[in-house]
C-alpha cells in the first residue's frame, strides 16, 4: 500500500480557505503546547512529591 497522495486530494487540499488551514494550524500548535504545560505539571508535582524543592 502506498502512502502517496494523489494529485486530485492535494489540489483539493489546496482548495481549502486559508482560515481552515490556519485553524488547524493554530489548533495543533494550542495542542502541542497544552500537551507539553501537563507532561511538565506533572514532572513538578513527582519532583515535589520527592522532596526536590527549589527553597
Amino acid at each position: 500500500m502506498s502512502n502517496k497522495h494523489s494529485l486530485q486530494e492535494i489540489e483539493a487540499a489546496e482548495k481549502k480557505p486559508l482560515w481552515q488551514r490556519l485553524g488547524w494550524l493554530a489548533g495543533i500548535w494550542v495542542g502541542s503546547v497544552l500537551a507539553l504545560f501537563i507532561v511538565a505539571s506533572l514532572m513538578r508535582m513527582f519532583m515535589n512529591a520527592a522532596g526536590l524543592t527549589t527553597h
